[in-house]
This record gives structure tokens, C-alpha cells and sequence, in this order.
């Protein structure tokens, strides 16, 4: 990668810092924060103890809701991508609630399960196992009929060709899946921490509204926020350069 790849990031970063910060300078009566404010903000929590525990609640929440939902996604959206009268069966119901906004579920959620991390668990589950079903059947259908009809020739089993072939054929088109359903995910439970539960950074974020109108703490949160879920998008990025998947990149 060229030098110059390296620093364009954060040079955009400085300019939108710097821009930031000369439009406040116009308007001083602004109530929306300085860089050098939401920087001390965010040492005040770090300071208190605070940064780490909301940090890590909300990534306690997405993680388990997020791989439950993927965990029964996938395996479903297989069987019924293979399965042509299952498919027909269940994709009116699975199209019918997949518009449907994970907020919606909030009063459900709280209704089953109080207020507390299972109800956030419950909204980021079904934000994303829904989008997960839809894309494993997708990538079912889009698999290259000749690898099936070679696993067929060669007499492996359903459960061979489905792990030896169909798996690693589906897996370029199921990694961008897995990530634009981390980052739903990661939206969701930052809008259920405003409403579900007493922690988290959705939770900090309205708080610090609520208690003192502290704005400054409301845009720390926000950076929280957005350098989280950059972080977490680059860890999915990671996996499309396992071998057994740019083989797919390339192919396409």
C-alpha cells in the first residue's frame, strides 16, 4: 500500500476536526461542543471508569445477540435454500417481517423480558438473524450449479456437500453479509441502551441529556460510538483475506 493510503484517513479526520472546531469559533453561543470539550468528556469517563464499562456492555450485548442470531440464521437459510418447497413455504413470512424495524420490538422486548440486557439481547437477535436468513438463502441460490452437480459425481453425502463445497462457495457473499449485520446490529443496540437499559453507550448518551443537558458527554458518546463500530467493521474486514475466501473475490 502507497504511503500516501495511509495517512488520507487521518487526514480527513483532522480536517473534519479542524472544520469543526472553526465553525464553533463563529458561533460561540452554540451549544454543541467543542473538539478539546468532548476530548476532556471522554477522560472524564475514562477517569471515573465509566469509558470502559459502557464500552464494554454494549459490546457484551451485540456480541451475544449478534451470534445467536447468526448462528440459527445460517444453518436455516441453508436448508431452506437447498429446499425449494421450504423456501416457498417461509419466504412470504421471512419478507413480511424483515421490513419491519428490531425498534418496533422494543415494547415486546421489555414486555418479555423486563428491562435489562435480554431485552437488548432479544432486539439485536432479531435485527440480525432476519437480514442473515435472507442473505444464506441468497447465497444458496447464487452458487454456481457445476459445484454441486461435480459433489453429486463424486458421491459425497448432504452433510459433505454442504460443508465441503457449499460452505466455502457461499462464504465471499456471506462475509459482506456478516458485516453490514454487525454494523445493524451495532445501531440497534445503541437505540435499545436509550430505552431498554440503565448502561451502555445509547444509555450514556441520553443520560447525560437528561442529567444537566452535559453535551459534551452526548458527543463523546457519539465518537464512542462511531470509533467502536469502525473497529468491529475492521475485524470483519479482516476475514476477507483468509485464502479460503479471496478465491471468491477474485472469481467474481
Amino acid at each position: 500500500m502507497p504511503p500516501y493510503r495511509r495517512i488520507l484517513p487521518f487526514l480527513a479526520v483532522t480536517l473534519f476536526i479542524v472544520g469543526w472546531h472553526l465553525a464553533l469559533l463563529s458561533h460561540p453561543a452554540s451549544l454543541v461542543p467543542r473538539p478539546a470539550a468532548v476530548a476532556a468528556a471522554i477522560g472524564e469517563l475514562a477517569s471515573k471508569g465509566l469509558l470502559l464499562k459502557y464500552v464494554v456492555a454494549s459490546l457484551f450485548r451485540v456480541t451475544w445477540g449478534y451470534l445467536l442470531g447468526v448462528a440459527v440464521a445460517i444453518p436455516l437459510g441453508i436448508l431452506l435454500g437447498l429446499s425449494k418447497r421450504g423456501e416457498a413455504a417461509f419466504n412470504p413470512l421471512i419478507q413480511l417481517l424483515r421490513p419491519i424495524s428490531p425498534l418496533a420490538w422494543i415494547p415486546i422486548a421489555i414486555l418479555w423480558f423486563g428491562v435489562g440486557d435480554l431485552s437488548a439481547i432479544f432486539l439485536i437477535l432479531i435485527a440480525s438473524f432476519l437480514p442473515m436468513l435472507a442473505a444464506s438463502m441468497n447465497a444458496v441460490r447464487n452458487v454456481d450449479p457445476i459445484y454441486i452437480n461435480a459433489g453429486r459425481n463424486f458421491g459425497l453425502s448432504n452433510l459433505r456437500m454442504i460443508s465441503k463445497i457449499l460452505v466455502p462457495a457461499m462464504m465471499p457473499e456471506m462475509i459482506v453479509a456478516l458485516r453490514l449485520t454487525l454494523g445493524i446490529s451495532w445501531l440497534v443496540v445503541v437505540a435499545a441502551e436509550m430505552i431498554a437499559v440503565n448502561s451502555g453507550l445509547g444509555f450514556l448518551i441520553v443520560e447525560a441529556r437528561n442529567t444537566g443537558n452535559r453535551y459534551d458527554l452526548v458527543v463523546a458518546g457519539m465518537v464512542l460510538i462511531g470509533a467502536t463500530g469502525l473497529l468491529l467493521d475492521t475485524v470483519m474486514r479482516r476475514l476477507e483475506r483468509i485464502d479460503a475466501v479471496r478465491w471468491g473475490y477474485a472469481a467474481r
